[in-house]
């Protein structure tokens, strides 16, 4: 969980719980059009860079089909946008994970309570009894996966035989922060739609809805222009403390392959701790970096380069997950996650 600033004491709403959408006006547009035509694609590869809103829409998408089952009916054909009142019944059933027509997979505690660092095969199948199961209300069922980057093998494979076999009146959105390495076979079997990183107003506006502070706010100014469109860039970096770790680290990286001992030590010591939002802060530096250079590279030109990049970024994303989930010393991370990279970049 990322940290809030101190003013703020209720955690940050959960996509399910999110009344507001900001910035994909036109991706919603889609949705509706494709539903309202009554031939709406049974999967949709949402995908797209983290915290831009991918799963709000996601789940913005599921109360609606789940409130307005015919797509036929005066109300979807005349509706503007994909809203729906939280306080409606569906609304209020998805919002608490309780409304018989929603399914959501993701990463969940195990049995000591430490975050599962992939989804199982085991939750993947809990499809099968849900869609084999008595339909709900108006007879749709819907499976929102967040993260489908977060399946293990099996549960891939898994999830992919009920693609193959669409139940009727099923509708799966598969979120994903690296769409183009979701399984071939799993990307045709889904209508795809890509979501673009916001404009610094709209992660503004929707920071400050999320934490309930006002849009001008100074605090909110500042991070708009480090955040690359991201609002959960942007809520992490609240705070000085997560945005000076944040420059910190990205000048070190532009640095790259140079490295300097003495001040990877200074920085393995200032994400050391319990503060989970300089490690959050740290990781996804790391993660921006190495993703900017893997979208501008000449594949053509580069690619052996690129692929190494590549196979760095998945070492150092595992090692971080462990990092986090087994609360390990943060400081090996930091120089593991450079000797990588000044090897990777020579």
């Amino acid at each position: 969980m990322i940290a809030r600033p101190a003013t703020v004491e209720m955690p940050f709403p959960h996509p399910r719980e999110t009344a507001v959408l900001f910035g994909h006006g036109e991706a919603e547009r889609t949705l509706l059009d494709a539903y309202r035509g009554g031939r709406i694609p049974h999967a949709w590869l949402i995908g797209g860079a983290p915290g831009i809103g991918k799963a709000t829409l996601a789940y913005r998408m599921a109360r609606f089909v789940l409130a307005h089952g015919d797509p036929a009916m005066s109300d979807v054909q005349s509706a503007e946008t994909l809203k729906l009142d939280l306080a409606h019944p569906v609304a209020r059933g998805v919002a608490a994970g309780t409304h018989g027509g929603l399914l959501t997979l993701e990463r969940t505690p195990n049995e000591k309570g430490i975050m599962r660092t992939v989804i199982s095969v085991e939750q993947i199948r809990e499809t099968i009894s849900f869609f084999g199961s008595t339909a709900t209300g108006n007879g749709w069922r819907v499976c929102i996966v967040d993260t489908v980057d977060e399946l293990n093998p099996n549960a891939a494979n898994a999830l992919l035989k009920v693609l193959e076999e669409p139940p009727h009146r099923s509708l799966f959105f598969l979120v994903s922060h690296a769409p183009v390495r979701v399984l071939a076979t799993m990307q045709s079997r889904c209508r795809k739609l890509m979501l673009r990183p916001l404009a610094a107003s709209d992660v503004i506006r929707a920071a400050a809805a999320a934490v309930g502070i006002a849009p001008d706010d100074a605090s909110l100014q500042e991070v708009a222009g480090a955040a690359e469109g991201s609002v959960a860039r942007a809520l992490a970096l609240l705070g000085g403390g997560a945005l000076k770790l944040h420059q910190r680290t990205m000048a070190l990286l532009n640095r790259l392959p140079q490295v300097d001992p003495g001040e990877l030590h200074a920085l393995g010591d200032a994400i050391s701790g319990s503060d989970r939002a300089a490690l959050s802060a740290f990781i996804d530096s790391v993660d921006r970096w190495i993703g900017e250079r893997l979208r501008t590279g000449d594949v053509n030109a580069d690619l052996p380069r690129l692929a190494r990049l590549a196979e760095v970024w998945e070492k150092i994303n595992t090692a971080a997950r462990e990092t986090e989930t087994y609360n390990l010393e943060r400081k090996p991370l930091v120089f593991s996650a450079f000797g990588l990279l000044a090897e990777a970049t020579r």
